[in-house]
Parts: C-alpha cells; sequence; structure tokens
C-alpha cells in the first residue's frame, strides 16, 4: 500500500542523506522524495512516498523518530489529506496534432507553459493518479520528456505538523 511520510527535521547539511540511508539500509524504496525549509528556516519538512505493509511503515515511522535531526514524523495516509504534484510534460505538437494536444491539455485543466513551433510543454498538476491518467491520455509517441516534482502532502482541517 501507498504510504504519504511527512518528517519535520532540521535543516542542517547531511539531514537528507541520513533519512535516504536509514531507506537504503533496510531495503526499503522510496517512490518519491521532495524537501524544502518551512516558515521557520531552521526546520525543513521532506515528504516521502514510499510502499509497504502497516508493520513495514511502523518500522520506517519508528526509524526515522530516532534520527537526531527529525523533529516529528506523520503517516499522512492515516487520516484525511491532501495530496498534489507537479508535472511538466513537452509534447511534439506539429499541424493538426496542435489543437489536439491543447484540448488534452484543457481537459485536464493543465497550462501550456511554452510553445515552439514543434512543440508544447504543458504543467499539470494534481494528485498522482491524474498525471498518471493524463500520460495515458497523450499519445506515447508524442511525449518528448516528462518531469514530475513527486508528491507534497498536507492534513486536512486541523491536522498540521508543527513542532
Amino acid at each position: 500500500m501507498k504510504h504519504i511520510i511527512a518528517v519535520l527535521l532540521e535543516n542542517e547539511a547531511g539531514a537528507l542523506s541520513r533519512v535516504v540511508a536509514l531507506f537504503s539500509a533496510r531495503g526499503y524504496n522510496i517512490e518519491s522524495l521532495t524537501v524544502a525549509p518551512t516558515e521557520d528556516a531552521s526546520l525543513s519538512r521532506m515528504t516521502i512516498v514510499t510502499t509497504g505493509s502497516d508493520e513495514v511503515i511502523e518500522q520506517i515511522t519508528k526509524h526515522l523518530n530516532r534520527l537526531i535531526e527529525v523533529v516529528k514524523v506523520v503517516d499522512l495516509t492515516e487520516g484525511a489529506f491532501i495530496e498534489r504534484e507537479l508535472m511538466l510534460v513537452k509534447v511534439r505538437a506539429v499541424g493538426k496534432e496542435r489543437d489536439e494536444v491543447k484540448r488534452m491539455a484543457d481537459i485536464f485543466r493543465g497550462r501550456i507553459v511554452d510553445v515552439t513551433d514543434k512543440s508544447y510543454t504543458i504543467e499539470v498538476t494534481g494528485d498522482s493518479s491524474k498525471l498518471d491518467a493524463f500520460l495515458l491520455a497523450v499519445d506515447r509517441a508524442a511525449i518528448l520528456e516528462t518531469v514530475r516534482t513527486g508528491a507534497s502532502g498536507v492534513g486536512r482541517g486541523e491536522r498540521i505538523l508543527r513542532v
């Protein structure tokens, strides 16, 4: 099962590598990883997407909490949460393909952020299933390049990750 784990950790050199090493040493896979400073410059928020049974996720959470730099760990998938990801897709768009690509972008509420005479670059945001659906809907041969940020998530309502 897919889990989104939010980690609040000290914003210092080496903290990211210690978290990644923890996953690597135990054979856990990280599907996506995003990290950036929070409103408090001394702290960073890391969002890790991984898969595993509830027991495996519990072990990951316990190991993360043992790291000195880690302030707090929350498995967002234990409650209601909002997930978003950003994807940029460069698509071949020549002749009559241009209208079809634009229509597809509109259907998925994407934005065309760059236009050349042979391609469009489309920005799509949403949960990972929406981004996957967009890629399936576009002609595979037309896709020139894809870049995804990885998931970011936040608990719904009063559920917050704070010291």
